[in-house]
């Protein structure tokens, strides 16, 4: 058998909302979030062709440890005992230690591609229970689009799919310490104010099924890191305050109703717009600003579930059954 091989595009995340309720018995927290697909993507080229014994290659610049790349292939091969000579060559793209998932989106990548390449069907459920054991968020990237995460970020309900609206986003290449974040929201066993904080959360959601716009629910939007973020790192404040304004500003200096938002526990900034041109604006605003010099800005979209799906099913088209509406896509060489 001659080598299969697809070009990946691996999407990354952004949180729309996100809000952290008491520490768990296990040590983790309670959380309630939104994750929502954007189009920024890292590259990755797979192949695989059958082999004696199994080698799992990577070209990785980056020397990333505990590498989820190779541990979601290994998975793979694992459970459907297969054996073969795999090869990756990943580009990033995606900004590290961000909260935008880069490495998260890249597991789900080769657990979507990789059952494929090897004419193997993993079904749907049994996927999933690969994605949550390679880390909390990667069963969120099998499927991508608008989703509501709780317990502890690994329980997932997908959302009507919201539009695909401009983002700009700002990766300041700050690195935020997560747990020392957690730690200073002071969030222990128990929490008095549990309920306004899911009430909050309810709104937001409520909000953003109705109008199918995540621009729109904005105005009830939180991010419970910000403010202790923000204390830690000043220079980030700054940051968010300004993209914030730019944001807030259209291209004839009328107020439009941009919003501006913190990913995760940080460092990435992301701001909503109302039309390309609106956010195209934003981007050259701050591409003049100084206090920006270092960091990265990205014009990007939402990306919805429909087009997130449309995505994988055309850059696995060459290894899959055409017309087949199955996900997770089958393989065409699965017998």
């Amino acid at each position: 058998m001659k080598t299969r091989s697809a070009r990946l595009r691996s999407l990354a995340k952004i949180n729309l909302d996100l809000r952290v309720l008491q520490k768990r018995a296990d040590g983790f927290h309670e959380l309630r979030t939104v994750f929502q697909t954007v189009s920024v993507a890292d590259t990755i080229e797979i192949a695989f062709e059958p082999a004696r014994r199994t080698s799992l290659e990577i070209d990785d610049a980056l020397n990333i440890p505990n590498n989820l790349v190779l541990r979601a292939a290994q998975a793979v091969l694992d459970i459907t005992k297969v054996i073969g000579r795999v090869r990756f060559k990943p580009r990033k793209n995606i900004p590290l230690g961000a909260g935008m998932g880069g490495g998260s989106s890249n597991a789900a990548a080769v657990l979507l591609a990789l059952p494929v390449l090897a004419g193997k069907q993993i079904g749907y459920e049994t996927l999933f229970a690969l994605a949550a054991e390679l880390g909390s968020d990667v069963p969120f990237f099998l499927t991508g689009g608008t989703a509501v995460a709780v317990d502890r970020g690994t329980e997932f309900y997908s959302l009507p799919d919201a539009a695909e609206e401009p983002v700009l986003i700002v990766a300041p290449g700050i690195h935020v310490a997560t747990a020392a974040a957690y730690k200073a929201l002071g969030r222990e066993l128990t929490l008095a104010d549990s309920s306004r904080i899911i009430n909050g959360f309810q709104l937001f959601v409520q909000t953003l099924v109705e109008s199918r716009s995540a621009r729109a629910a904005s105005a009830f939007s939180a991010n419970d890191f910000e403010p202790v973020v923000f204390s830690q790192y000043p220079q980030l404040h700054a940051l968010f305050e300004r993209l914030r304004s730019a944001a807030a500003k259209g291209s004839s200096g009328r107020k439009i109703a941009g919003a501006a938002r913190m990913t995760g526990s940080g460092s990435a900034l992301f701001a909503l717009f109302p039309s390309q041109a609106e956010r195209d604006l934003a981007e050259r605003v701050l591409g003049r600003d100084r206090g920006f010099g270092e960091c990265r800005i990205i014009p990007a979209k939402l990306v919805s579930r429909r087009g997130y799906q449309r995505l994988w099913r055309k850059q696995l088209a060459e290894h899959t059954i055409p017309g087949e509406v199955l996900w997770p896509p089958p393989s065409r060489y699965a017998r």
